[in-house]
């Protein structure tokens, strides 16, 4: 390929990536404060117990709250699971469980809380 046609490629493929969710974006769950109830805000602390509501089922899980420097990540693990899902937030209540080891320091308390997230992307478990 020719350089032109590379970097056409490439920017175009970088704007697809970087794309936010869209009101027509597939909702496959729901995240919800297991403390708090249906509608309560989700606090942003190590071993806070997270709902994870699929097709009516639920899986039990916790948070755990990292950080890099200045930027807060925060997993969900299913309860008995192995497995961390970092929260790739996609607008103030919608986000996207990618499965992913964790990165930077484990601390007790995040910035705050969420309320109750959609879920754009559901792993399976």
């Amino acid at each position: 390929m020719k350089r032109a046609t590379l970097t056409i490629w490439a920017s175009a493929l970088a704007a697809l990536s970087c794309a936010p969710a869209h009101a027509d974006d597939a909702v496959c769950g729901t995240l919800e404060s297991a403390t708090n109830g249906q509608n309560g805000m989700i606090a942003l602390r190590e071993g806070e117990s997270v709902n994870f509501w699929r097709g009516g089922a639920v899986r039990h899980g916790a948070l755990h709250v990292y950080k890099d420097g200045e930027v807060y990540r925060v997993y969900w693990q299913p309860e008995g699971s192995g497995d961390v899902y970092v929260l790739a937030n996609e607008g103030t209540t919608s986000v996207r469980l990618i499965l992913t080891p964790t990165r930077g320091t484990q601390v007790n308390t995040g910035p705050g809380s969420l309320p109750p997230q959609k879920v754009l992307s559901c792993p399976v478990m």
